[in-house]
């Protein structure tokens, strides 16, 4: 199975910024969509940006601009760059791949795999994010 490995986390002020990396092994990004989700202390787990096999991005609507999901698929490696950076967005942040849904985007596709009993990609350990006022 693959293993991907978060990094790149950490506390920041708001409006700071923050640039995730995940490293993927095991496998290939070539053949999937991959993307990004955030989960804080009993809340749901959202969506946050994903990336389909043709390279068309999505974003969760809080990402509102401030976030861009990019891969190196030579380096086997999904970055996300976080700016402008609100306190709300405090959540431990996870890489995931997953199967691509025809005629779905990435993100469509991501939020409903992490909620499925047993999902049909996998994910990091994830990376914790902390925005401060």
């Amino acid at each position: 199975r693959v293993r991907l490995v978060e990094s790149g986390g950490g506390s920041v002020q708001a409006g700071g910024s923050l640039r995730l990396s995940c490293v993927a092994s095991g496998n290939s990004y070539g053949s999937g969509c991959m993307g990004w989700f955030r989960q804080a202390p009993g809340k749901p787990r959202e969506g946050v940006a994903g990336i389909d096999s043709g390279g068309s991005t999505s974003y969760g609507g809080f990402v509102e601009g401030r976030f861009v999901i990019s891969q190196d698929n030579d380096k086997n490696i999904l970055y996300l760059q976080m700016n402008s950076l609100r306190p709300e967005d405090t959540a431990k942040y996870y890489c995931a791949q997953l199967p691509c849904v025809s005629g779905v985007s990435a993100l469509e596709a991501l939020v409903e795999d992490v909620h499925r009993t047993i999902p049909y990609g996998w994910w990091g350990q994830g990376t914790q994010v902390t925005v401060s006022s």
